[in-house]
């Protein structure tokens, strides 16, 4: 009964992520630039992720943690080598999603406090360029999952 919970909850969490990411990559982003000037689409974002970031890290907790109880249970020398592949990939991943919540992100919530719109904008296009590498390495990981699956 406890691997299928974990499993719900791993896949539950990823979904959440990499949802997340792919809606605010290719559907917000445009549609902000679209519509909106900087001095109100910069604050959005703050505000934005000031919602989404928590969720994202506890989701990623519980991706982590849910992986690593599977994986645990199979043993690491007796895992399927996709198993490894996500786990340095959901690592890599989380790490980026670190240097966004806790380094990006306070500059950007700063520059919007400060009406700072060029440096804010600054700190969103960094955000862009790291979502966009967690999008990719969310590919591989989905990747490894499938190979995972059918090795």
């Amino acid at each position: 009964m406890l691997q299928p919970l974990l499993l719900l909850i791993h896949l539950l969490s990823a979904i959440f992520w990499l949802g997340g990411m792919s809606f605010a990559y290719f559907c917000l982003r445009p549609a902000t630039v679209e519509v909106l000037e900087p001095a109100q689409r910069l604050p959005l974002w703050a505000a934005t992720f000031a919602r989404f970031l928590p969720l994202t890290a506890l989701a990623i907790s519980a991706l982590l943690l849910s992986g690593l109880a599977m994986l645990m249970r199979v043993g690491f020398a007796h895992a399927p080598l996709g198993w490894h592949l996500m786990l340095t990939l959901g690592l890599l991943m989380s790490a980026v999603f670190a240097y966004v919540y806790l380094g990006c992100y306070p500059k950007l919530r700063q520059a919007c406090q400060d009406a700072a719109w060029p440096q804010a904008a600054t700190e969103l296009n960094r955000i862009r360029q790291l979502v966009a590498l967690n999008q990719l390495l969310g590919l591989g990981t989905v990747v490894a999952a499938v190979s995972a699956r059918f090795a």
